[in-house]
């Protein structure tokens, strides 16, 4: 096996799990290991992964600032989808995976790398998501799942082996291994532990991203959300990059306890798993873009991408970003964004989101056709024509049941 790899690039957090295959990788094929760590707004500083890295070996490390890129180019296009996963999820681990892969897979060109490894364990859906981006980027590529293959099989053996190879063991605040969570600049989720049991209730000192709503302020937070052609560009008034855009709506919704989310879902690889989410920003996003679209969009329009986002969800969280028919249906969405301008007015308030207001140069709104008062641009007797022709087939189907 030593001699299949000379030279593989990690997707390398820093955590426990990268840590442990980083020396495996070392040990069992005897190759250059190159460590790439995405910084994706996941709030943690960065530099103790490049100092563990160097601690096991490691000679080239890339530690890349891609927030901007991970909101703007991935984030964003998914809002304009109004995309939820079964109902409810916003897909704060899916949307990351693609834009991983595509650094990684850049890196792996730059520096002549014959392999990537990840560390998604062969029981969950990122292993999918990271290597169909990877062969959709560079079909020629070997790629390592280290959970795929090795003996460490269980967390205990995990934490043997990184005893015994003297790889530091983070502890959380009970002085037990964490929740295996994942994070970026759009969510946090955590499993594990008490959590793989979907009727216990998660442990308030969990959460890092959200006060429990109960004890958000007692008094309601307003704030306005600009868009432009479809993608959120204002707070309050503030033109903000991509990323401090999100950035700023996740302290608004985090202090008001905007954006937990707890869930029971359905893996793609065939069972159900439980997870609980923090998308404070993103909850607060979603809310205001489809009262934005609701004065800007065409019926035909909203509805169709109604009917479509379901599937363009399963896409992106099964892994398919870089397929040809999600990037159909993103040139379908984009297509209708070209109007949703506007200000939208959000209350929250103890964890919840409330449209309050919503103004746009290009609503479809027409309060001269919509009001109760007398108006000369409608004619009600109208209706009784359209109905009668609307209700024509169901009298036909009445007749020849012999109603």
């Amino acid at each position: 096996m030593s001699g299949d790899v000379k030279k593989v690039v990690l997707a390398y957090s820093g955590g426990l799990d990268t840590s442990v295959i980083l020396r495996w990788l070392q040990e069992t094929y005897g190759c250059e290991v190159i460590t790439f760590t995405a910084d994706i707004g996941q709030g943690e500083e960065l530099e103790p992964a490049r100092r563990k890295a160097e601690m096991l070996g490691v000679k080239q490390i890339f530690i890349d600032d891609l927030r901007e890129e991970f909101v703007r180019d991935f984030v964003f296009p998914m809002f304009r989808a109004n995309t939820l996963y079964e109902g409810t999820y916003l897909l704060g681990t899916s949307i990351a995976r693609p834009l991983i892969a595509k650094r990684q897979i850049e890196i792996a060109r730059a520096v002549g790398a014959d392999a990537v490894a990840h560390g998604a364990t062969g029981k969950g859906n990122d292993q999918v998501r990271f290597e169909l981006g990877y062969y959709a980027l560079k079909p020629d590529i070997k790629v390592i799942a280290p959970w795929r293959q090795w003996d460490l099989t269980s967390r205990t053996r995990l934490l043997d082996y990184a005893e015994k190879h003297q790889i530091p063991i983070a502890k959380d605040k009970r002085g037990e291994a964490p929740y295996s969570t994942d994070a970026n600049l759009l969510h946090i989720s955590y499993e594990g532990k008490a959590l793989e049991d979907p009727w216990v209730e998660p442990f308030e000192d969990m959460f890092t991203r959200t006060v429990a709503p109960e004890k958000a302020p007692n008094e309601p937070t307003y704030v306005e959300v600009e868009f432009e052609r479809g993608d959120a560009v204002a707070v309050d008034g503030i033109r903000l990059s991509p990323a401090a855009l999100l950035t700023r709506l996740n302290e608004l919704g985090g202090a008001n306890g905007v954006g937990r989310l707890d869930l029971v879902e359905n893996r793609f690889v065939g069972m159900k798993s439980r997870g609980v989410y923090e998308t404070p920003g993103g909850t607060v996003l979603l809310a205001a873009h489809r009262a934005i679209e609701s004065v800007t969009l065409d019926r035909g329009a909203g509805h169709l991408k109604d009917e479509l986002m379901p599937r363009y969800a399963e896409l992106i969280y099964n892994g398919f970003w870089f397929s040809p028919e999600r990037r159909a249906l993103q040139a379908l969405i984009d297509t209708t964004q070209d109007t949703v301008t506007g200000t939208v007015r959000l209350k929250l308030l103890k964890g919840s989101v409330m449209v309050v207001g919503r103004k746009s140069p290009h609503s479809l709104y027409r309060h001269d056709y919509v009001t109760f008062e007398e108006d000369s641009v409608y004619n009600q007797k109208d209706a009784e024509g359209f109905i009668k022709l609307t209700a024509l087939r169901l009298r036909l189907g009445a007749m020849a049941r012999g109603v």
